[in-house]
């Protein structure tokens, strides 16, 4: 029989512990992150990952399909407690503890997006999720990309952290000069490169998206087989980084099963 609490107090020391979950070296340490909205949660029991349910009390009967579905432990906190653990204007009054996933050891596969030092949380939730939806196979991040298990960067993944394998590395340059050993074409996104629609390949290639303020970084750019950009014909001169990934996305699998 699961256990059921209620916490009043917003100085219980369980609801410290989850406060402290805000902060991304809680979440190293303790190898959990914190997942809000009624869909990650739904996702997160359903995938057997859930932790710890947390729901407002005053929300129970509410959400009673979820307690009744969560098999770990729940607690029933109140509106304050709720306003103290979540990053968002208005809680759903639901949200949940997720152990983090062990990190693959290598990301294979047909097309993979690489991040290379982006830095918005928006940004690297929502390249993850257009990858998903465009059927890429996994996705590398840069050691100075966002935290993937921040609030912000969740949310916009709307769920795809569950369903995309990731590997953060701290050497991307090295990981992709290995990938490109193993005959993966490594596409550079840059101003000046050639027209995207012409050249990029469809097949074992990975997308690299740069930062926000400095694109692509040399030591990735020299690595890249392909250094490609979209044609503007506007008088934009760039793109915001998710915007371009999700046009760049598609089209490199546009001519494959993927969609």
């Amino acid at each position: 029989m699961k256990e059921i609490r209620e916490i009043t107090s917003v100085h219980n020391p369980q609801v410290q512990m989850l406060r402290e979950l805000q902060k991304a070296r809680a979440r190293r340490e303790s190898g959990l992150f914190l997942a809000e909205s009624v869909k990650m949660v739904r996702e997160a029991i359903d995938l057997g990952l859930c932790r710890t349910l947390i729901v407002d009390g005053k929300r129970r009967e509410e959400y009673a399909e979820l307690i009744d579905a969560a098999d770990c432990g729940v607690l029933l906190v109140t509106p304050s407690i709720m306003q103290a653990l979540s990053e968002a204007k208005t809680p759903q009054g639901v949200m949940c503890t997720v152990e983090i996933p062990a990190q693959p050891e290598a990301i294979t596969g047909s097309l993979i997006v690489a991040m290379d030092g982006v830095q918005d949380p928006g940004n690297v939730g929502t390249i993850l999720r257009t990858a998903d939806a465009a059927g890429f196979d996994g996705a590398l991040l840069s050691g100075a990309c966002a935290d993937l298990y921040g609030a912000k960067t969740l949310r916009a993944t709307m769920g795809s952290v569950f369903r995309v394998p990731v590997r953060r590395v701290e050497n991307l340059c090295s990981e992709l000069e290995d990938m490109k050993a193993q005959g993966y074409a490594v596409v550079a996104t840059e101003l000046g490169g050639e027209d995207f629609y012409t050249h990029c390949p469809h097949e074992k290639a990975v997308l690299v998206i740069g930062s926000e303020g400095r694109g692509v970084s040399e030591a990735v750019r020299a690595a890249a087989t392909h250094h490609l950009a979209l044609p503007m014909r506007g008088g934009a001169e760039s793109l915001n980084a998710a915007v371009a990934a999700g046009i760049m996305i598609y089209e490199m699998a546009r001519n494959t099963q993927k969609v």
